[in-house]
């Protein structure tokens, strides 16, 4: 069934703009470039809504543009100049490379995470929920799911610090990792 009138794009934006828009400011944190953002996903969704065959993945189409629009958010910053010519043209491959590993590694971390940790993470992390929904989804209490969801990502840490040893730039972004003891990363892992 296609979705293809404008109320139904008027519910699209009613149901999930205040999602849409948590989801993005967790990960820009500027509540105006967020709000660019989450304008620039709902003129995609209006201009490619033909494109969406199953109305029953309408959560996820729209999950997936919102993600390509915080990637393209990023990706623009990056390609602005830099004052220092002595950093490498093929920077951006570099950290492709790192974090597709890394994203990798996480999966059977993740996988390996007690039931209600790993829900946690993928309902906050994945499905872009807040905590408050979470714990409206769950029927749990916020302080429960606030609970469960630090939990679960200091398991996620301990394990990949247990895993590789990660170096970071003054900014905080990891820039190279070394496996230690680590059966997620790529055998073939060059130095990058």
């Amino acid at each position: 069934m296609k979705i293809k009138t404008s109320m139904d794009i008027e519910q699209i934006y009613y149901r999930f703009r205040g999602q849409i828009k948590d989801f993005i400011l967790k990960r820009v944190r500027d509540n105006q470039i967020a709000e660019d953002i989450v304008q620039d996903v709902f003129l995609k969704i209006h201009n490619r809504i033909e494109s969406l065959r199953d109305k029953g993945k309408l959560e996820s189409w729209v999950y997936q543009i919102a993600r390509n629009a915080i990637n393209d958010h990023f990706r623009q910053a990056k390609t602005l100049p830099l004052a220092d010519d002595n950093i490498p043209e093929d920077i951006s491959d570099k950290d492709d490379e790192i974090f597709h590993n890394i994203a990798q590694g996480l999966e059977p971390m993740i996988d390996a995470l007690p039931d209600h940790y790993r829900e946690a993470i993928l309902l906050t992390e994945f499905r872009g929920l807040t905590q408050k929904e979470m714990a409206d989804e769950l029927g749990i209490s916020l302080s429960g799911a606030k609970s469960r969801v630090q939990r679960a990502r200091h398991m996620l840490k301990h394990a990949l610090l247990r895993c590789c040893h990660f170096e970071f730039d003054r900014f905080g972004k990891i820039i190279d990792y070394y496996p230690v003891a680590c059966p997620c990363c790529p055998d073939d892992k060059e130095e990058i």
